[in-house]
């Protein structure tokens, strides 16, 4: 065995696992197939982004109306998977029921076909489905059905409009638009990897989609978002959520929603989401919220060693100011990744080869197997 296989990288660290023109994430940019996440964010909204992902390139006004129309013409569920959203327990996460449902509505997956063009048109249906499914859910448990959806909006729209059944604020929809950019990509993280892996086997997109999303579900990747409101809301006061960030820190605590495996000096979509969730604070009245926020915030980013907030802090704010609760939000993370998921899916098939890693194996030696009587 060469030298090379034996030095083992645990979580892969260091390993550049393959080539990839979508999404370049670095100390210094985020770039969405070279555009940097700030013009992103300012200037467009993710049906563009979307587009941009899944295409290749920026949309202009008539295939932003295109993709627009595909999302109008496959929105609303089939029967058979909202008796399948209406027969899984109420106590079920709702990571788990997207990750079911999903793997359900692939057996109606109204797109035919393998060729590049049909797995284009399949992510946009897969962004649809994923985000009917979430809504319905959410109505179902509240007690409501799911309503028909509005033609001509945009996906942010539609989708507070689906969970609330009311006509949405400008600036909600602004904001929820604005995560659903900043979460669409984000290069080979574990669950874009995951996606990649399935990919490499010849698997379909859905199977491929539905393998990401397990991997999203899980603490380690996803769920910091719902995991920094809880935070929040644990506090009465900003002078009691100041006490007692300065004891976690003298006691080493991890903090939720702060630092990041690559960013190290701050991550650029917190930043952006940061500024425009103040806003919205603001127009709903909750500055005590913001209060908390800052009062955990401001002597995490200050010490002598600081960690920054990572996108996930602000936006666990920013979902509770529209009245969303926790459990809708990594899903909600889920329903803009698919977007990065489904163009790395194209990615990988276009130029791939199998995902076959080596091991190093620190069992036992050589042995036999001796009788029975002797074990």
């Amino acid at each position: 065995m060469s030298p090379e296989i034996e030095i083992a990288k645990p979580g892969l660290e260091g390993v550049v696992a393959g080539d990839t023109a979508i999404c370049c994430v670095d100390q210094g940019k985020l770039l969405y197939r070279g555009y940097p996440i700030s013009e992103l964010a300012e200037k467009t909204a993710f049906g563009e982004v979307a587009y941009l992902l899944i295409y290749g390139e920026l949309p202009t006004a008539a295939q932003l109306k295109w993709i627009r129309k595909q999302w109008s013409e496959f929105h609303g569920l089939r029967s058979e998977v909202l008796n399948t959203l209406r027969m899984i327990p109420a106590g079920v996460p709702m990571m788990s029921v997207l990750r079911t449902c999903i793997s359900m509505a692939s057996h109606f997956d109204p797109v035919e076909g393998q060729e590049l063009d049909s797995l284009k048109r399949r992510a946009v249906w897969l962004l649809a489905v994923a985000s009917d499914i979430v809504t319905a859910r959410y109505r179902l448990l509240n007690g409501k059905e799911p309503i028909k959806p509005q033609t001509g909006v945009s996906h942010a729209h539609q989708m507070l409009y689906s969970f609330h059944g009311t006509e949405p604020d400008e600036l909600s929809v602004r904001l929820l638009d604005m995560t659903l950019v900043l979460y669409a990509e984000h290069d080979f993280n574990a669950s874009t990897f995951t996606n990649r892996v399935v990919a490499s086997t010849a698997s379909d997109m859905t199977s491929a989609t539905v393998s990401a999303i397990g991997a999203l579900k899980g603490p380690l990747h996803g769920g910091a978002n719902e995991e920094a409101i809880n935070l929040i809301l644990r506090f009465k006061s900003a002078e009691e959520a100041g006490a007692w960030v300065n004891e976690a820190l003298a006691n080493k605590e991890k903090i939720m929603g702060f630092g990041h495996r690559v960013y190290k000096h701050g991550d650029h979509r917190a930043v952006i989401l940061e500024r425009e969730m103040r806003k919205l604070a603001a127009v709903k009245g909750r500055q005590d919220l913001v209060a908390i926020y800052d009062a955990i915030k401001d002597p995490v980013v200050n010490k002598e060693h600081p960690i920054y907030p990572n996108v996930d802090y602000p936006c666990g704010l920013v979902y509770y100011l529209m009245g969303l609760p926790p459990d809708l939000y990594t899903p909600l993370f889920a329903c803009s990744r698919i977007a990065g998921w489904c163009a790395h899916y194209i990615e990988q098939i276009q130029n791939n080869r199998l995902y076959r890693p080596l091991s190093r194996y620190i069992g036992p030696p050589l042995r036999s197997v001796p009788p029975i009587e002797k074990r």
